[in-house]
């Protein structure tokens, strides 16, 4: 159970392995058409981000936050950012590598851990965007910690986040079963080993203390924020709730 980031590592490259939507890069025609008044990437599962959220891409130092996969970060570089991708999953990375020499850009790949220090200097990048995902780890104060310590003052912090809400139900008859906050590292041993089995990945739930007032603690302050739903297909609950939130937060200059 200590070494669950591995195990997610490991989940993710089975993920891609099965061609999973969020390990699918974006193919060579969407890279083409890309361009400053026509770019799309997400967060959060359907709404796109606003443009005005970036305030321009063109030589920004751009560090894309355990968001590897090929989806986003070729837009960018193409729009002009300087781009490192941080990710542990080798497929995720792999991805990257594989568009960038497609479309033959370049992008600093670096495999890492979110929940260890971060392997950047200080006030190093000018934007993190950080999709869906820190439902993987335990200790998100600690990311937003790290992500206000990269980000030079006045640097944005793009963040897609769930509110929780799935973890209360059965995916089916939206029976509630587990009380939140939900933590596998804190459930029977019989029950982890299961989801390790079943590739579900090791997923917590985090409150709003956590992920809105975790940037606040951290320093950040919040710009923007709105809400979302999964697509089509999937858990029950979205038809009833929204699921998930992105912010906007930026470092105070």
């Amino acid at each position: 159970m200590n070494d669950y980031t591995k195990i997610n590592s490991e989940t993710w490259d089975i993920w891609a392995d099965n061609q999973c939507e969020w390990t699918l890069p974006i193919t060579h025609e969407e890279y083409r058409k890309a361009d400053e008044t026509n770019f799309i990437v997400y967060l959060t599962p359907c709404v796109a981000v606003p443009h005005a959220w970036f305030d321009g891409l063109k030589g920004k130092k751009l560090l894309g936050l355990a968001s590897g996969g090929g989806q986003q970060m070729p837009v960018f570089c193409k729009l002009g950012a300087d781009c490192t991708i941080f990710d542990y999953s080798d497929r995720q990375l792999a991805a990257e590598k594989a568009v960038s020499e497609r479309e033959g850009y370049e992008i600093e790949i670096i495999k890492g851990d979110m929940t260890k220090r971060l392997p950047f200097a200080d006030e190093t990048f000018d934007i993190i965007f950080h999709p869906v995902s820190n439902c993987y780890i335990e200790d998100v104060y600690h990311v937003w910690n790290e992500c206000f310590r990269v980000l030079k003052k006045g640097g944005r912090l793009l963040a897609g986040f769930d509110n929780g809400i799935n973890f209360l139900f059965e995916e089916d008859d939206l029976r509630v079963v587990n009380p939140l906050p939900f933590n596998p590292l804190k459930m029977p041993k019989e029950r982890f080993e299961a989801m390790v089995r079943n590739a579900e990945g090791i997923q917590f739930s985090h409150s709003m203390e956590e992920q809105l007032g975790g940037q606040l603690k951290a320093g950040f302050h919040l710009n923007a924020l709105y809400e979302d739903r999964d697509r089509p297909g999937g858990p029950k609950i979205s038809e009833y709730a929204p699921q998930y939130m992105a912010t906007l937060s930026v470092k105070p200059i």
